[in-house]
This record gives C-alpha cells, structure tokens and sequence, in this order.
C-alpha cells in the first residue's frame, strides 16, 4: 500500500479534470509513479474534489489505460474550502480561504481519495470530518486575552480537520484492514494567537485520542495509518513531541521508510522539500498497527523536482496471529 501526496490540486474546480484528459506533464509523471509501484491501496492526497467523482474517475481510468486498474474508491467531500459564513480567523473579513473549513480557494480543492484493488466496505466506515475541534479533550483553542478567539460561534462549528479523516474497512482476500487517513493543515502561520499550530497539533492528538480509546472504542486491528501530519519529528514548525507521541503509540509500529532524496543522492527518511523553506522534513506516515509484520518499505521520488515522496509498504497478508 501506498501514501502520495500527489501535488495535483490545481487553483480552481474542474482544472485538474481537463489536465488529467490533457495527459499534462505532472499528471503523467504521478500516473507513471503509481504505475510502477502498483500498490493494491493508495491514499492520494491533493486531489481536487468534485461532486460526482468526476476528477478522480478520469485518474482512475488513465492508471487503468496505464496497466494499473484499481476499480475501487472512497472520496467523500473534503472539508477543504467549505464555505462556513464566518469569519473564523477574526480577520474582520467574510469569505476568504481562511473562512472555510479548510483552506483552500474553492470548494474540494486539494482532497483525499482512497484507492483499492480489493472492496471497500463503506457501510462499515467512520467518518470523522465532521468532528469539531472543541470536542476534542483537552482541544488548544486559539485565545486572546484569555478569551476563545475569535468567538465562542465559531468553535460551535469549526471542524477539527483542515482536509478530511477517516477510518475505513478494506477486504483484504477476505480479511478486514482498516485503513485510517488524514492530511494535517501547516503548523505555520495562523497569527499571533497560534491557530494553524495548535490545530495542527491537535489533528494528531485525535489519533493518539481513538488509540486510547478516549473517543469511543479504538479501531479494530488490524490496521494501518496513512497520514499527511504536515509534522516533523524534530524540524520545522509545530508541536514535535505530539508527533513523537503518536509514533511511539505501542499500538502502532513506525518502519522509518528511507529512499534515495533527490537533492543529494544519499539514503533519507525525508518525504518532503521545500526548497525555498523549510527544506527537507518527515511530515508523511506509514504506521501498521503493532500487530502487523512489516515485509519492507520505502520511499520514492515520483521525479528529481518533486516535493513528496510516496510512502510505501508491504505487509504480511494474511494477519498473522500472535
């Protein structure tokens, strides 16, 4: 199975569509990726949304054309540029991409989509887009002055996922995997008050939450956890020892995938670059449950001027017993 972040949404609804049946450049390069690794699971992230799965139907058809068909798919609306009609970062301002949900230009922009060789068994599926940031125990809520800020209305119905979060069943050769996904918002920016930090902090807190089962029963092994953190263990912004928290969960295993950085050659656990800043950081995720036995696992750089690797990993199937 795999995780990329893909680099595909695009500034505005439907361009990504009319690229994808262009065959444009990176859309063909990020086919190519997933082509030759041939994962039977694929999380994609920064994948624009659209109503009738229009977009992704379109991908899935080209990865199919490619030698790759993988029939099955769960995309559901992304929280990502879902209008709210408040002004949630007190900016005094209405409508921005800072209002919605999550940012983003337009609604959808820049989703999830799960992929999957094998039947996904969406009647048995949590969905926890719509949990809101205040339910969170112990949830870091912007103040100023020592008051919620901007407005108590606003954690009435700020949802904690900047993208989407979910857990979802996949029949696996007649054996039930869970896969559990999210795609983090940046720590960085968010004003004085520290909101894109915190909300950050605590999209990973929420796992760490259902592992403990602090937010109803925890997920039913086995299972893997495929994330965007937007969180490096020791550099860049953000709350480092939240991250270090969860990988250290003993109901997770990390792997520590490693792969060939483009920038240099040597062998790292990097999966992203920012060239213009921060650089080089582990913000993506592969966690199996500790259950699982892990046959290998890696990194590969779709192209020498990508931003994120796809994570990558190869469990024993069927579950063993231990």
């Amino acid at each position: 199975m795999a995780l990329f972040h893909t680099g595909l949404g695009r500034d505005g609804p439907g361009i990504l569509l009319r690229d994808i049946r262009r065959d444009e450049a990176d859309v063909l390069i990020a086919r190519d990726a997933i082509v030759s690794l041939r994962p039977d699971i694929l999380l994609l992230l920064d994948i624009d949304w659209d109503l009738n799965d229009t977009t992704l139907l379109a991908l899935m058809s080209s990865l199919s054309d490619a030698g790759h068909p993988m029939p099955h798919h769960f995309a559901p609306r992304p929280n990502s540029g879902m209008a709210t009609g408040l002004d949630l970062d007190g900016d005094g301002r209405l409508g921005t991409a800072d209002d919605a949900q999550g940012w983003a230009r337009f609604a959808g922009s820049g989703g999830m989509a799960l992929l999957s060789r094998w039947p996904i068994d969406t009647e048995n599926l949590v969905d926890h887009t719509s949990f809101l940031w205040r339910d969170l125990p112990d949830a870091r809520l912007p103040q100023r002055n020592g008051q919620i800020f901007p407005s108590e209305a606003v954690y009435a119905i700020q949802r904690l996922a900047s993208t989407a979060a979910w857990e979802v069943p996949v029949q696996v050769r007649g054996h039930p995997l869970t896969l559990m996904a999210y795609h983090a918002g940046p720590p960085a920016f968010g004003g004085s008050e520290n909101r894109n930090f915190n909300r950050n902090a605590d999209e990973t807190a929420f796992w760490r939450y259902r592992l403990d089962g602090l937010l109803g029963p925890p997920p039913a092994t086995p299972f893997v956890l495929l994330a965007d953190a937007n969180l490096d263990p020791v550099g860049g912004d953000g709350d480092h020892a939240e991250i270090q928290a969860l990988l250290a969960h003993p109901a997770l295993q990390d792997p520590q995938p490693v792969g060939q950085f483009p920038a240099d050659g040597t062998q790292r656990r990097d999966t992203a670059f920012w060239r213009d800043g921060p650089g080089a950081l582990r913000v993506e995720y592969a966690l199996p449950s500790a259950t699982l036995r892990v046959l290998d696992t890696g990194l590969i750089w779709p192209s020498n001027d990508a931003r994120h690797a796809i994570v990558w990993l190869d469990i024993a199937w069927p579950p063993e017993q231990r």
